[in-house]
């Protein structure tokens, strides 16, 4: 059975969006170095913060499902990205983050191993990094209102 989510978004200005998503309101903007006001988080770190989030629920999810007790979960996301592109400058380098590299520092009873297989499923099952590791067809379009 597929679900769907949706966000529905309302610019406020260049570099701030206004984004609703079920019954939370969150603002997008960018740093003043990018132009913006800085009044929200920007769109990768968004990205990141999903991912973040996803690594938890999920973290904890296949813990309880392999009897593993995390005493302590903490997730750590930092990506490096260039950008000329989305700035619309001459470049080879694609817009988007050229890695993402996270660390889960866990605090538990747990063996090393056991750990393992617990961080290989977590991957394995994370929606967001399933979408940012492999193609998911993006397909824009425009309404004249």
């Amino acid at each position: 059975m597929d679900i769907k989510f949706s966000v529905n978004a309302k610019s406020e200005s260049p570099t701030r969006v206004l984004v609703k998503a079920r019954n939370f309101t969150m603002y997008i903007d960018e740093p003043p170095q990018l132009g913006g006001e800085d009044k929200g988080a920007n769109p990768v770190e968004y990205l990141l913060a999903a991912l973040a989030g996803c690594l938890n629920v999920v973290g904890n999810l296949v813990a309880q499902e392999m009897g593993i007790k995390l005493d302590e979960l903490k997730i750590e996301i930092e990506g490096t990205l260039n950008p000329a592109k989305f700035q619309g400058k001459q470049t080879t380098e694609r817009a988007g983050y050229k890695e993402i590299h996270v660390s889960m520092k866990v605090k538990s009873d747990a063996d090393q191993q056991t750990l393992e297989r617990w961080l290989k499923a977590v991957e394995q099952r994370c929606p967001v990094s399933d979408n940012i590791a492999n193609p998911t067809p993006v397909k824009l379009a425009f309404e004249k209102i």
